[in-house]
């Protein structure tokens, strides 16, 4: 497509003048000794690759594509009070010297090039438990692994311990969220300062001479996204008129004035955390339906933070329910096309989506970081939604990062 070809004529955003991150986050293993002693289990295995977030959690490890392993061993049977549970991490071979660097636990054990994660993993538990005893592991431990556990005698009991203890963030993981979400709005103030520099040419929007596309405000914003030191993940997503109702959109469409531009932007920082922001946008609007739907969401996101105000202990599907009533008043249908067709808002951390989900019926707590993202959705028309990413305080909520809003777009 004409103008998808530039490059440094379309300058991006200033670099940040302090390019230095927070410390990468640790991991507590407190919680796996509480949850062996729950259990009356003696260890907990988790096996995955750098693309399993369970394991980067578990690990901070960030390498490499095949599976190792982390094992927690805690003392008679998982006393939560005694310091000598231990947290090691099987690393593949050639990785030494960066398992030791990243990994926060006890020991670093390196295997051998083809040894089978699950069998190193198996190695350690024989070491301190003997061939004997309970084990608990994640619902999506591969296969292979189960098998290897359980053939040297071990009994396998599911639990939801990590995926629990990754809703709450500690200090060092807000710093990382902060300072993503920080970079991402500075993406999309790229994206809509484009759109206010676009011309009106004819049924098109041109931007320095050619046409204006989704895939050019795509690469604009990534552009800027590398500079502050976080990467796109393949999760700029941006639509333009019906395929803003495509709720994962990152094809080509052309921009035309008078339609709604949706930017979803959610790049993933060095240590794992991801950042998550969406404005929605008109060129030259006639203040038809999409004027309609962006007072509509706007209204429903202040209910949602309305609801936030309680702080900890606010039922989780509340905020979810406000929200979606608040669609309701404005004459917009919930829960299906086109109206509102999607949940107000989820966790986020070293998953784009994780816990909690606002359409949970259980109690928010401090440090759970959601997003609040009401939207209005029309195949036929477009789509607009609106979305920050805020933490739950004991007395209310926190914005990780502020950026405005309004439907006219204007030079950030």
């Amino acid at each position: 497509m004409a103008g998808d070809s530039e490059t440094d004529e379309d300058s991006v955003a200033d670099a940040p003048t302090d390019p230095s991150w927070p410390e990468r986050p640790s991991t507590d293993y407190g919680f796996l000794a509480a949850a062996l002693t729950e259990s009356d289990a003696e260890a907990f295995v988790h096996v995955g690759d750098r693309f399993d977030d369970g394991t980067r959690y578990l690990t901070r490890f960030s390498g490499p594509d095949r599976d190792f392993a982390f094992v927690f061993v805690g003392p008679g049977g998982g006393d939560a009070g005694n310091d000598d549970s231990t947290a090691t991490l099987c690393a593949p071979a050639l990785f030494e010297e960066q398992a030791k660097r990243e990994f926060p636990g006890d020991e670093v054990r390196m295997a051998n090039v083809g040894d089978p994660a699950g069998e190193r993993a198996r190695a350690v538990l024989d070491d301190a438990l003997g061939g004997d005893g309970t084990v608990l592991v994640p619902q999506e431990i591969p296969h292979d692994a189960a098998l290897y556990l359980e053939r040297a005698g071990y009994e396998l009991r599911s639990t939801s311990a990590v995926a629990d203890a990754r809703a709450v963030k500690t200090e060092a993981e807000l710093d990382c969220l902060r300072r993503v979400q920080r970079a991402t709005t500075r993406g999309m103030a790229r994206a809509e300062t484009i759109l206010a520099e676009a011309s009106v040419e004819g049924d098109e929007l041109h931007w320095k001479g050619a046409p204006l596309s989704t895939e050019r405000l795509r690469r604009q914003v990534n552009a800027t996204l590398a500079s502050y030191g976080v990467r796109d993940a393949g999760n700029t997503v941006i639509g333009a008129g019906p395929s803003c109702a495509d709720l994962h959109f990152t094809g080509t469409d052309d921009v035309a004035p008078g339609e709604t531009v949706l930017l979803d932007i959610s790049p993933r920082g060095p240590h794992g955390y991801y950042g998550d922001l969406t404005r929605t946008f008109v060129v030259d609007g006639d203040g038809g339906w999409e004027r309609r739907a962006y007072v509509a969401v706007e209204a429903a996101q202040r209910a949602a933070f309305d609801e936030l105000d309680a702080g900890a202990g606010v039922t989780a599907s509340t905020v979810h329910e406000e929200a979606a009533a608040e669609i309701a008043a404005y004459g917009f249908s919930v829960g299906e096309e086109p109206g509102f067709t999607h949940g107000t808002g989820h966790g986020v951390g070293v998953s784009l989506h994780e816990a909690p989900s606002l359409r949970a019926g259980e109690p928010l707590e401090a440090g759970m970081v959601v997003t609040v993202e009401p939207g209005v959705y029309d195949s036929s028309q477009g789509g607009v939604r609106i979305e920050d990413l805020v933490v739950v305080t004991e007395d209310g909520y926190e914005l990780l990062a502020e950026y405005p809003t309004g439907i006219v777009p204007q030079k950030r």
